[in-house]
């Protein structure tokens, strides 16, 4: 267990971002874990995971955990369902493309999402009609302060639109350390209206879609729609769609007609952001090393050297922009630190 000093973390991060860790340890098992969260030399912690879903504004001062547990294990299969468990520290893409080589199904359609196994439960991570709450069954947590490990449920993550209890009352209190999933062996449920996917198949001469016609249908999509971070520093969606009442849509619909909506309830609606984004003029533009992607407005992009204050900045002229507009406050889907 080596502990470096003044790491930069720019390849820890898919946004890029050039900061630098006093001090930093990549942690590859349980044991070591809970050592290093006892000592007393470095009181305070700062744990990474994937490095998809965060923008860092300064160095960290704390010591940087990277969590990096690997492996996957069949937990138990049936004739129609598999539990899967997996670690923390796997990559989440290439964890999808491995069940979909299993032939388990429920999760194609979250693929070519960046990050790791362990941070999805956070943010309750989705994408074309399928979130994790949908496949999730359980993870193992530890706890920082006590070192205790414990199995959450479902129920007790209070999973909600890219919202967990790990993003709320318990914020800070624990690390994943795996987690496990529901998973079909057959009679695989394909799910293809939401989106583009149905269209992409379609140009695909495709039918009757197996679980990686999906898989694949979705990777094009994001592909062609989302820049790769390892070429253009990002974050992926870095804005939540918003939801609002269906009384503030239809006002809104009278001076915006072709505003689109996806039905919550009767009372609710969802609205792209991405759309609210390009209708108030940001999709495509640049401010020097930064700016909002060319192909999708929801999403903010590192294409250099910029530094995370410039693109924090940037996401609050959006959102300023976007409340004075629309009377709709955009909520960070991003962690930010």
């Amino acid at each position: 267990m080596i502990i470096q000093k003044n790491i930069s973390l720019k390849s820890f991060n898919t946004f890029g971002i050039d900061v630098c860790a006093k001090h930093f340890l990549s942690v590859n098992n349980i044991a070591d874990l809970k050592k290093v969260l006892k000592s007393q030399i470095y009181p305070d912690k700062f744990i990474l995971g994937g490095g998809s879903n965060m923008l860092l504004t300064k160095d960290i001062e704390k010591l940087v955990l990277h969590i990096n547990l690997k492996g996957i294990e069949v937990i138990s299969k049936t004739d129609t369902s598999v539990f899967v468990k997996a670690n923390a520290g796997e990559n989440w893409h290439e964890f999808v493309i491995w069940c979909i080589e299993q032939n388990f199904g429920g999760i194609e359609n979250l693929s070519l999402i960046p990050g790791n196994v362990g941070t999805a439960p956070i943010q309750n991570i989705g994408a074309y009609g399928v979130e994790l709450k949908d496949v999730f069954e359980s993870c193992e947590a530890l706890h920082i302060a006590s070192g205790e490990i414990k199995t959450f449920t479902k129920e007790d993550c209070q999973f909600d639109y890219r919202n967990s209890v790990f993003k709320n009352e318990l914020k800070g209190q624990y690390i994943i350390l795996n987690v496990a999933f529901k998973l079909t062996t057959q009679n695989h449920t394909i799910k293809t209206s939401y989106g583009a996917i149905s269209n992409e198949l379609e140009n695909q001469n495709i039918t009757k879609p197996t679980i990686k016609d999906v898989s694949n249908a979705v990777i094009a999509i994001r592909s062609s729609k989302l820049p790769d971070p390892k070429e253009i520093g990002n974050s992926g969606s870095f804005f939540k769609n918003p939801i609002i009442s269906v009384t503030q849509f239809e006002k809104l619909k009278h001076n915006f007609p072709d505003i689109p909506s996806y039905t919550i309830s009767n009372e609710l609606v969802k609205v792209p952001a991405g759309w609210l984004i390009e209708h108030a003029g940001f999709k495509g533009k640049t401010f020097g090393d930064y700016g909002v992607h060319k192909n999708q407005a929801l999403v903010l992009v590192n294409y250099g050297n910029a530094n995370g204050g410039d693109i924090l900045n940037l996401s609050k002229l959006i959102q300023l922009t976007i409340k004075r507009i629309f009377d709709i406050n955009l909520e960070a889907e991003v962690n930010i630190f």
